[in-house]
């Protein structure tokens, strides 16, 4: 894991630029850096910058930017299957200097091209310069895990893996890109990334799976490497699919494994961390360190199972607890360093945790995310699921008998309480966009945006779970992780997001993803004799969360006097509705969503906003 920053195009960039985003790529590599410079035969000058977090091979010989013939990289990320890969050119007579995965990528991509993508897994952003052809690769991996955002200018393109390390290099300070401050004030983190766009003009996230490629005359063309299609196999029984899903897990969870450095978990008291955590411990003998916040919200609340999985499995576990102390001046560290408002409180949360996980001296973490979008894990997942069931009559009644005795009486969704929701209405999103109408009242001037999601399959709960993958929540996940993760100079590992149990997602009927009114059935069932019993049987959905009054006192004088003081903020929003807010002797939930947003947009605007 690492930064990586660079340009290409006609101007000559200033040697004190370069060294101010090294300076700045510092948190995302502290253990080397490195530079490239180079001028093409058409005049076109090339930037290739590098700062290294060790972690495969920490010998200096692995230090980027990376040479191979003609070709220098500057890489961010891992190739978890790189030893197989390796030893697949060395059959094809390739020789390596080092033991690191960066020299198998560079090497796969001399040997193969493009299609060298194919055969990775792993997560990535790196920009690839042939000195032969004067062409640029930059490329990001399948599911978008690592960051690279794009900047052109005057025929040339910047490149890095934050926004800021782009400002340091092109020097310029672009605009505000206000529908994204307003989709975020007003539609919250699922409407983010359904576009590429940032919060400054013209800065853009290049898309996952996809790889743009910067000619030697600076035309630039742009490919997708992989794609996907919802397939499922009807003939798949239940019994097969889960002892499918189990090897293919294990499997990832040992290649995510590979590291020269010692791995932290982040886990609570659910099934996704706790089946990474268990196969670690019992099925590949890692000794396991887990990491979790203690939450003040019983609603959040899971350190009673997080203590019997510490038990059971025989683990090692740091709990950190939640504190008021220096709340506001660490949001806004947090803030400059996300270049961007932070998408909601449990990433302010979430960074706590990285930083006692770098305090135990790790410089890798795992987290679970994107099992639910795998194998279901959200309320709206159960009525989908009952839609696409109803032809099923036998199904379908034991399936809605189990929702009424389980689920129903603990969602607090009001959309939720009708079982015939989608049956009824399969156009209906009015959950995922919830009171925008509320939050949209408090801007200076009103703004509203249509739900829109993409068409990836005709059953409603698999293209509800693809949008969430790949539009809605995942992406959010990562960004967040990312940027929380690298402040503290760690990686952060992500097993569920692995091609082959994706890929296996895809052809998994989906009959077989909800039993018996659990969510994940198949991940249960394939966890079993693994995961502590009483988690694999909680049906209750329990979010990563905090209030936001947990961490800020409204009533304080000072603070109050700061959440209303004169600033950019109020261009946006309007201040006598704020006032009105926080008089208010109680703040419902959806409030104090609304009061994080309002705070993290003004500790942008007034710090590392444009």
């Amino acid at each position: 894991m690492c930064g990586i920053a660079g340009y290409y195009g006609p101007e000559e960039l200033d040697p004190a630029a370069l060294d101010a985003c090294l300076t700045l790529m510092g948190r995302r590599g502290p253990d080397a850096h490195g530079a490239y410079r180079h001028v093409s035969p058409q005049g076109r000058h090339v930037c290739l910058l590098h700062s290294r977090l060790s972690i495969i091979d920490l010998d200096p010989r692995s230090n980027q930017p990376f040479r191979d013939a003609s070709k220098v990289i500057a890489f961010n990320g891992e190739i978890y299957n790189y030893l197989e890969l390796r030893k697949r050119l060395e059959g094809e007579g390739r020789a390596f200097r080092t033991h690191g995965d960066t020299e198998v990528l560079i090497a796969a991509l001399g040997a193969y091209g493009v299609k060298a993508l194919d055969l990775c897994d792993g997560m990535w952003a790196f920009a690839c310069y042939d000195e032969g052809t004067g062409d640029l690769m930059l490329s990001r991996d399948r599911f978008g895990e690592k960051p690279l955002f794009l900047y052109k200018r005057g025929g040339g393109i910047f490149f890095g893996s934050e926004i800021k390390f782009i400002r340091a290099l092109s020097g310029d300070a672009p605009g505000l890109n206000a529908e994204k401050l307003n989709r975020y004030l007003v539609n919250g983190y699922r409407a983010l990334f359904k576009s590429e766009d940032s919060y400054f003009l013209g800065v853009e996230s290049l898309p996952a799976a996809t790889v743009e490629i910067v000619d030697a005359a600076g035309a630039g063309t742009r490919e997708r490497y992989w794609d996907f299609a919802f397939r499922p196999d009807a003939g798949m029984g239940y019994g097969d699919a889960v002892e499918e899903l189990r090897a293919i897990l294990i499997d990832s969870v040992k290649l995510r494994l590979r590291a020269d450095v010692p791995i932290a978990f982040c886990m609570s008291g659910g099934i996704d961390s706790n089946s990474l955590v268990a196969i670690a411990k019992k099925r590949l003998g890692y000794q396991v360190h887990g990491f979790t916040i203690a939450n003040t919200d019983s609603r959040y609340e899971e350190m009673d199972l997080v203590e019997q999985a510490v038990r059971e499995l025989g683990i090692k576990h740091t709990a950190i607890r939640l504190s008021t102390e220096g709340f506001l001046p660490r949001l806004k560290d947090l803030v400059a360093y996300h270049d961007s408002p932070v998408a909601t409180i449990s990433y302010y949360v979430h960074w706590l945790l990285m930083e006692s996980v770098r305090d135990h001296g790790y410089k890798i973490s795992v987290s679970g995310t994107a099992a639910d979008e795998l194998f279901t894990g959200y309320y709206d997942h159960h009525l989908a699921y009952l839609r696409e069931v109803e032809g099923d009559a036998e199904l379908y009644a034991a399936s809605l008998a189990n929702w009424n005795r389980h689920i129903r009486p603990v969602v607090r969704n009001p959309h939720f309480q009708d079982p015939r929701l989608f049956s009824d209405r399969p156009g209906f999103r009015g959950h995922l966009y919830m009171e925008t109408d509320g939050f949209s009242a408090y801007l200076s001037k009103p703004w509203s945006e249509a739900f829109a999601e993409r068409a990836y399959a005709g059953d409603i709960l698999r293209n509800r779970m693809l949008n969430e993958m790949f539009h809605e929540v995942v992406p959010m996940i990562l960004h967040e992780d990312d940027l929380n993760a690298m402040y503290f100079s760690i990686e952060n590992r992500s097993p569920f997001l692995s091609r082959d149990l994706f890929e296996f997602s895809l052809r998994v009927p989906t009959r077989h993803l909800i039993r018996d009114g659990y969510t994940k059935a198949l991940l249960r069932d394939a966890m079993h004799g693994l995961v502590p019993e009483a988690i694999l049987r909680k049906r209750q959905k329990v979010g990563f969360n905090a209030p936001v009054l947990d961490l800020l006192d409204v009533k304080d004088p000072q603070v109050k006097a700061y959440l209303l003081d004169d600033g950019p903020i109020f261009d946006h929003i309007d201040r006598a509705k704020m006032e009105t807010l926080l008089a208010k002797p109680a703040i419902s939930d959806s409030e104090n969503k609304f009061l994080f947003s309002f705070l993290s947009a003004k500790a942008f605007l007034e710090g590392a906003g444009p």
